[in-house]
């Protein structure tokens, strides 16, 4: 059973920053993509970003040129650079691991942005 769990969320004024965090338990957390998805009151969880084993990341659109997945694997850790931010940022933000058949996610983090 993999346990993630997310941190760094918080209130912050439009255009300031955030970084989020995720741990995984599990020795081979490398092996796995990992992603961040939210979602926001009365709205449907949706991708923000994702990375691959080997580094490769997606993002949605909404993200691009704002927000920059990262994962450091000596620390089964990923991270979401959020800058910019905007008030429809405002969302609960989720870890997903990916292992093909089973998904696992975390309890998610609060991210606030007042305008």
């Amino acid at each position: 059973q993999v346990q993630l769990v997310e941190s760094g969320g918080g209130l912050v004024q439009a255009g300031g920053s955030l970084t989020l965090s995720c741990v995984a338990s599990g020795d081979i957390f490398r092996i796995y993509t990992m992603g961040w998805y939210r979602q926001a009151p009365g709205k449907q969880r949706e991708l923000v970003a994702t990375i691959t084993r080997g580094g490769r990341t997606n993002y949605a659109d909404f993200a691009k040129g704002r927000f920059t997945i990262s994962r450091d694997n000596a620390k089964n850790t990923v991270y979401l650079q959020m800058n910019s931010l905007r008030p429809e940022d405002t969302a609960v933000y989720y870890c997903n691991q990916d292992q093909g058949p089973l998904n696992y996610w975390g309890q998610g983090t609060q991210v606030t942005v007042s305008s």
